[in-house]
């Protein structure tokens, strides 16, 4: 989990608080912190925290204890920084071994880092090894890039313009797993009894140079896009502006969203 695919360091953290989260982050973890929630635990472990946007949300909505885990610490300390509750324990660590003692916790939650693990089934074996007797592991990961249209103009028109060195981060990792049988799958064969894998839908809402940037430089594509031998950050970015200018014209605009969001205990 060390490779640049999961490396949200240098600028990323600030841009991804700033422009993902409201764009695409905040509605989803609603959702999900609900179904945390539901089952009134007292105290939960969050894998794959980020900057912490389900963190504020089981703040706001609950009572619980949380610890917030993240394998970067650069995001942690931005989370941190925005949810100085006293109900937080904030912690590095990486979901694939966690220094976590068996049956420690009523309720594990991973907002969109299930895509990032390289070993899915032994990330679910570990979230339900630190899962107390008849506690619940709630998850979610996004729909494939076609269901996300505005990442899909911005990944076909820098793959466009990348010639023989595709970028081929988002349909890699935040778009690579969303088939819900196999997720569904890999969480049974983790050990968890009983599972449910369900499609949800929202709504992304900004303009075209705001969804470019978040896109290629709040995310590890800006990594892949600064390794490239053809283009830069900057050219990038306005590549992808120009792209989502054309789909859907100067202004705010609204971009449907879609993910799976899963239980399983």
């Amino acid at each position: 989990m060390g490779s640049s695919d999961s490396a949200f360091v240098g600028r990323i953290p600030e841009i991804y608080e700033r422009l993902l989260v409201p764009l695409v982050f905040a509605e989803p973890a609603r959702h999900l912190a609900a179904a945390v929630l539901e089952g009134d635990p007292q105290d939960v472990l969050e894998t794959a925290a980020g900057t912490g946007v389900l963190t504020r949300a089981l703040v706001d909505g609950g009572a619980a204890s949380i610890t917030a885990t993240d394998l970067n610490e650069p995001m942690l300390a931005a989370a941190q920084a925005l949810c100085p509750s006293e109900r937080v324990r904030w912690e590095v660590a990486d979901a694939l071994a966690l220094p976590v003692a068996d049956a420690s916790y009523d309720a594990v939650a991973c907002q969109f880092g299930v895509m990032f693990f390289p070993d899915k089934v032994r990330g679910y074996a570990e979230a339900r090894r630190v899962l107390r007797p008849g506690g619940s592991f709630h998850l979610n990961a996004w729909d494939r890039v076609e269901a996300n249209p505005a990442w899909c103009v911005v990944s076909d028109a820098l793959n466009a313009a990348a010639g023989e060195a595709p970028l081929l981060f988002l349909r890699r990792m935040p778009y690579g797993y969303h088939d819900p049988d196999v997720i569904g799958r890999h969480l049974e064969q983790a050990g968890f009894e009983e599972t449910t894998v369900e499609r949800m839908t929202g709504t992304s809402v900004a303009d075209a140079a705001t969804t470019a940037t978040a896109i290629c430089q709040g995310t590890p594509l800006r990594s892949e896009i600064e390794a490239h031998p053809v283009l830069d950050v900057e050219q990038a970015t306005e590549i992808a502006t120009e792209a989502l200018l054309r789909e859907y014209g100067d202004g705010t605009f609204e971009a449907a969203i879609s993910w799976f969001q899963a239980s399983a205990s």
